[in-house]
Protein backbone atom coordinates (compact mmCIF):
# COMPACT_ATOMS: atom_id res chain seq x y z
CA UNK A 1 0.00 0.00 0.00
CA UNK A 2 1.52 3.34 -0.98
CA UNK A 3 1.79 5.88 1.82
CA UNK A 4 1.06 9.56 1.20
CA UNK A 5 1.91 12.65 3.23
CA UNK A 6 -1.82 13.17 3.96
CA UNK A 7 -2.01 9.70 5.58
CA UNK A 8 -0.04 10.86 8.62
CA UNK A 9 -1.15 12.83 11.67
CA UNK A 10 0.52 15.39 13.94
CA UNK A 11 2.37 12.57 15.76
CA UNK A 12 4.08 11.56 12.49
CA UNK A 13 2.40 8.18 12.35
CA UNK A 14 -0.37 6.72 10.21
CA UNK A 15 -3.80 8.21 11.00
CA UNK A 16 -6.26 5.68 12.43
CA UNK A 17 -8.81 6.08 9.61
CA UNK A 18 -6.22 5.26 6.93
CA UNK A 19 -6.11 1.64 8.16
CA UNK A 20 -9.84 1.33 7.38
CA UNK A 21 -9.34 2.91 3.94
CA UNK A 22 -6.54 0.44 3.17
CA UNK A 23 -8.76 -2.51 4.14
CA UNK A 24 -11.66 -1.28 1.99
CA UNK A 25 -9.29 -0.75 -0.94
CA UNK A 26 -7.87 -4.26 -0.57
CA UNK A 27 -11.37 -5.80 -0.54
CA UNK A 28 -12.60 -3.85 -3.54
CA UNK A 29 -9.44 -4.50 -5.54
CA UNK A 30 -9.75 -8.23 -4.90
CA UNK A 31 -13.44 -8.23 -5.84
CA UNK A 32 -12.71 -6.33 -9.04
CA UNK A 33 -9.94 -8.76 -10.03
CA UNK A 34 -12.28 -11.67 -9.30
CA UNK A 35 -14.89 -10.23 -11.69
CA UNK A 36 -17.10 -8.49 -9.15
CA UNK A 37 -16.93 -4.96 -10.55
CA UNK A 38 -19.09 -1.94 -9.74
CA UNK A 39 -20.76 -2.48 -13.12
CA UNK A 40 -21.62 -6.11 -12.29
CA UNK A 41 -23.07 -5.08 -8.92
CA UNK A 42 -25.14 -2.31 -10.56
CA UNK A 43 -26.38 -4.67 -13.24
CA UNK A 44 -27.37 -7.34 -10.69
CA UNK A 45 -28.69 -4.71 -8.20
CA UNK A 46 -26.67 -5.73 -5.17
CA UNK A 47 -23.70 -4.51 -3.16
CA UNK A 48 -21.76 -5.12 0.06
CA UNK A 49 -22.59 -3.46 3.35
CA UNK A 50 -20.72 -3.55 6.65
CA UNK A 51 -22.16 -4.23 10.10
CA UNK A 52 -18.88 -4.04 11.98
CA UNK A 53 -15.40 -2.79 11.23
CA UNK A 54 -12.80 -3.04 13.97
CA UNK A 55 -9.11 -2.24 13.97
CA UNK A 56 -6.66 -3.52 16.55
CA UNK A 57 -3.51 -1.40 16.40
CA UNK A 58 -0.30 -3.30 17.15
CA UNK A 59 2.69 -1.26 15.95
CA UNK A 60 3.24 2.28 14.78
CA UNK A 61 3.56 3.01 11.05
CA UNK A 62 5.89 5.88 10.17
CA UNK A 63 6.73 7.70 6.93
CA UNK A 64 8.97 5.53 4.76
CA UNK A 65 7.55 2.21 5.97
CA UNK A 66 6.50 -0.23 3.27
CA UNK A 67 3.15 -1.87 4.05
CA UNK A 68 1.37 -4.99 2.88
CA UNK A 69 -2.23 -6.03 3.53
CA UNK A 70 -3.89 -9.41 3.17
CA UNK A 71 -7.50 -10.55 2.93
CA UNK A 72 -8.65 -13.71 4.72
CA UNK A 73 -12.20 -15.07 5.08
CA UNK A 74 -13.02 -15.92 8.70
CA UNK A 75 -16.74 -16.75 8.46
CA UNK A 76 -19.38 -17.29 5.76
CA UNK A 77 -23.03 -18.14 5.81
CA UNK A 78 -23.60 -21.25 3.76
CA UNK A 79 -25.76 -19.21 1.34
CA UNK A 80 -22.97 -16.56 1.13
CA UNK A 81 -25.36 -13.82 2.27
CA UNK A 82 -23.10 -12.85 5.20
CA UNK A 83 -19.32 -12.73 5.44
CA UNK A 84 -16.49 -11.88 7.80
CA UNK A 85 -12.97 -10.92 6.76
CA UNK A 86 -9.69 -10.36 8.56
CA UNK A 87 -6.99 -8.08 7.22
CA UNK A 88 -3.46 -8.03 8.59
CA UNK A 89 -1.34 -5.01 7.80
CA UNK A 90 2.37 -5.76 8.03
CA UNK A 91 5.63 -3.95 7.35
CA UNK A 92 8.15 -5.28 4.82
CA UNK A 93 10.07 -6.98 7.65
CA UNK A 94 6.92 -8.91 8.72
CA UNK A 95 6.07 -6.74 11.73
CA UNK A 96 2.31 -6.92 12.34
CA UNK A 97 0.99 -3.35 12.56
CA UNK A 98 -2.77 -3.85 12.66
CA UNK A 99 -5.54 -6.42 12.46
CA UNK A 100 -8.88 -5.40 10.98
CA UNK A 101 -12.02 -7.50 11.42
CA UNK A 102 -15.02 -6.90 9.19
CA UNK A 103 -18.55 -8.36 9.30
CA UNK A 104 -20.83 -7.68 6.36
CA UNK A 105 -23.64 -8.82 4.11
CA UNK A 106 -25.06 -8.27 0.64
CA UNK A 107 -27.89 -5.81 0.04
CA UNK A 108 -30.42 -5.71 -2.77
CA UNK A 109 -29.96 -2.10 -3.94
CA UNK A 110 -33.51 -1.86 -5.34
CA UNK A 111 -35.44 -3.37 -2.42
CA UNK A 112 -32.89 -1.99 0.11
CA UNK A 113 -32.97 -5.30 2.00
CA UNK A 114 -30.40 -7.98 2.76
CA UNK A 115 -30.11 -10.62 0.06
CA UNK A 116 -28.32 -13.74 -1.13
CA UNK A 117 -25.78 -12.71 -3.79
CA UNK A 118 -25.71 -14.05 -7.37
CA UNK A 119 -23.97 -17.39 -7.92
CA UNK A 120 -20.77 -15.84 -9.30
CA UNK A 121 -20.08 -14.36 -5.85
CA UNK A 122 -19.71 -17.90 -4.51
CA UNK A 123 -16.91 -18.45 -7.03
CA UNK A 124 -15.23 -15.23 -5.89
CA UNK A 125 -15.22 -16.35 -2.24
CA UNK A 126 -13.74 -19.70 -3.22
CA UNK A 127 -10.66 -17.85 -4.51
CA UNK A 128 -9.97 -16.30 -1.10
CA UNK A 129 -7.83 -17.90 1.58
CA UNK A 130 -9.72 -19.03 4.66
CA UNK A 131 -8.40 -18.50 8.16
CA UNK A 132 -7.29 -21.35 10.39
CA UNK A 133 -10.29 -20.53 12.60
CA UNK A 134 -12.77 -20.29 9.67
CA UNK A 135 -16.43 -21.02 10.52
CA UNK A 136 -19.47 -21.82 8.40
CA UNK A 137 -22.65 -20.15 9.65
CA UNK A 138 -26.06 -21.64 8.95
CA UNK A 139 -28.71 -19.33 7.43
CA UNK A 140 -31.38 -18.27 9.85
CA UNK A 141 -34.90 -19.53 9.27
CA UNK A 142 -37.49 -16.82 8.69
Amino acid sequence: MPLRWADFDANFHLRHSVYYDFAATARLEFMGKAGLSYEAMQQEHFGPILFREECIFKREVRPGDQLFINLIVTRLRRDYSRFSFRHEITKADGTLCAILNIDGAWMDTVRRKLTVPPAFVTEMFQKLPMSDDFEWEEPRLA
